[in-house]
């Protein structure tokens, strides 16, 4: 299985381009809110940019306490997201150990699936796929 990266968040401009993306493609919405991966001054212009997104935690506390099987555990770390089954309770928003998870005013939740389809749109290369050892051990 691959993973969203950020190797190079030390180039980010903080232009959303990827957060942009994701809520466009993915979750069909325009808002910067209504992604997977969000970016953040890590403190002031100066300073840089934080991405947060889901570090594909194995086990995934999130897929642990979701009481409806919305979120199932991901082979090789992180979730599958199942929209129909969420019933926006925001159990998995609070088990996030690193606030990957957002749920917008509407309760709606978002998270990273991994899926890469932000990484193109980054126009500072900051975001990459790879493959997880994990997913690698699962193969062999």
């Amino acid at each position: 299985m691959k993973q969203l990266i950020t190797p190079r968040m030390d180039q980010c401009i903080g232009c959303h381009s990827c957060s942009l993306a994701c809520a466009r493609l993915v979750h069909k919405k325009i808002s910067w809110n209504s992604a997977g991966i969000r970016i953040h001054s890590s403190g002031g212009l100066s300073t840089g940019f934080v991405a947060n997104r889901c570090l594909a935690c194995d086990p995934a506390p999130c897929a642990q306490v979701c009481p409806t099987g919305a979120y199932s555990q991901r082979p090789g770390g992180g979730v599958i997201v199942k929209k129909k089954l969420c019933i926006e309770c925001g159990k998995c928003v609070e088990a996030c150990p690193v606030d990957a998870i957002y749920q917008d005013r509407q309760g709606a939740v978002y998270v990273c699936i991994h899926c890469g389809r932000c990484v193109d749109f980054c126009p500072q290369n900051c975001l990459k796929m790879r493959e997880s050892d994990s997913a690698i051990e699962v193969l062999i």
